[in-house]
């Protein structure tokens, strides 16, 4: 069977193969209108951790209306027919705590051609016979949690002890197995500053992917834990920093304006000069500022590293989709929003017609800064977090502190007539922006979004 190993890194595709490519290698933004990239099947709520940030508020027990073996593979049959196949992404809860998890596994890799990818939760249930027979079934990577430098950060967040040494224990394993690792990690007040003490714990391990996960404050993942708006530029610095310097590719997830910051880098380097005093190399060297931080802007070999990637601008309900352990759809799991189920109605008429999920599609009808943003066709900000935070998922990205000059402009000239305050434009829902429906603001970034892969 051939295999694809598509992945999002630094909120852009990079496609990774090992055996002989599968037509989903083609994927373009424009397949985002009727194929999502990435399916979510929430196979459980079941899990034994306890963890300060759970978006599934997981239970030792399984929901009764849980979707059936029958059910879960008529859903896989669903996922078949999109007009280009999305890798299925199998969490929970803990999916191994379904007892039939092996059987829909090699059913969706076998019978409907899907690449799988696992995310289970490290328990005793994860062990070394169960990766191997996980590897029979035929997933395509294994992804695990840590959640700090070290135990006692990790182990505090998860609610029980052990689960960070027997997380870093069973990567080691499955790597041994031949399998793909990927760590995801979500960055909280308790880790924020221990970016670069967790990349020197992941580099020895040889994962193909660390996911930095900013959190949304949805199921148990309250606002207490999430970090303040100022503190995500020091912490995009720092993973930039790391991906110039790590073997392991970085993605974030729930933190699409670190692509506008990974770009704004990238115009800094272009903008230098070649040699010579104040040249790229000079510059990029790390130094200290005014303020005491390092330079984002690091070097390979002397030169500083290019950040070009073709852009996609994946987001919430835009290239993903989530379905729940009960079958309802999502535009993410971070997006509650109901938008059907999968008892009742295909996944694919929901992904391509539900009224959500071709708002979520549509970046020119974002309300506030994030409309007026250059950059809104490769990042939109994060739709969950809006929601979760206003009430609106077409509100302003509430934790971005960009100010786009064409927004700015709009509220010189609202202030002009005493109508607005730049306050009142950053944090709240003001209508459409009708001007952008009209084209007056391009989004600079449009003609790179829709290359090709």
């Amino acid at each position: 069977m051939t295999r694809l190993f598509s992945v999002i890194v630094t909120g852009y595709i990079h496609i990774i193969w090992s055996k002989p490519m599968r037509s989903a290698w083609t994927y373009q933004i424009e397949d985002t209108k009727h194929s999502p990239l990435l399916v979510f099947y929430e196979a459980t709520r079941a899990c034994d951790l306890v963890c300060k940030h759970c978006r599934a508020c997981a239970q030792p027990q399984s929901h009764p209306n849980e979707l059936s073996t029958d059910d879960s593979k008529a859903l896989i049959d669903q996922l078949a027919t999109f007009p280009k196949k999305p890798i299925l992404v199998i969490t929970g809860g803990d999916p191994l705590k379904r007892p039939d998890i092996f059987e829909l596994i090699a059913y969706a890799t076998e019978s409907a051609g899907l690449d799988v990818s696992f995310v289970p939760s490290a328990t005793p249930l994860l062990n070394v016979a169960s990766l191997k027979k996980l590897q029979k079934a035929g997933i395509s990577r294994l992804g695990l949690s840590i959640d700090g430098k070290d135990a006692a950060t990790h182990d505090e967040q998860r609610g029980i002890p052990g689960t960070f040494t027997h997380a870093v224990d069973m990567l080691k394993v499955a790597k041994k197995l031949g399998l793909e690792t990927q760590v995801n990690t979500t960055i909280t007040k308790a880790n924020v500053d221990q970016i670069s003490d967790m990349a020197d714990i992941l580099e020895p391990l040889n994962i193909d992917l660390w996911s930095v996960f900013y959190l949304v404050p949805v199921g148990r993942g309250i606002n207490d834990l999430k970090i303040d708006p100022p503190q995500y530029k020091d912490s995009f610095a720092a993973l930039f920093r790391e991906s110039q310097r790590r073997p392991f590719p970085i993605k974030t997830t729930e933190a699409p304006f670190y692509r506008r910051y990974l770009l704004q880098q990238q115009e800094i380097l272009a903008a230098m000069p070649v040699k010579g005093k104040g040249s790229a190399e000079d510059v990029a060297r790390p130094h200290r500022e005014s303020n005491g931080n390092t330079s984002p802007i690091p070097t390979q070999n002397g030169n500083p590293r290019s950040t070009s990637k073709a852009p996609l601008g994946l987001n919430d309900g835009k290239g993903i989709m989530f379905v729940s352990h009960i079958g309802d759809v999502y535009p993410s799991g971070f997006l509650p929003v109901d938008c059907g189920n999968s008892r009742q109605q295909s996944v694919v008429d929901i992904y391509q017609n539900s009224d959500t999920f071709k708002k979520l599609r549509r970046p020119e009808i974002l309300k506030g800064k994030c409309g007026y943003c250059n950059y809104r066709c490769v990042c939109g900000g994060s739709r969950a977090r809006a929601k979760a935070l206003t009430g609106d998922m077409l509100a302003p990205e509430p934790d971005c502190g960009y100010i786009p000059p064409t927004f700015a402009q709009h509220i010189n000239r609202q202030k002009n007539l005493g109508k607005y305050t730049l306050d009142n434009h950053i944090t709240t829902s003001n209508t459409t922006n009708i001007d952008l429906l009209n084209n007056e603001h391009a989004c600079t970034c449009q003609q790179a979004a829709a290359s090709d892969i």
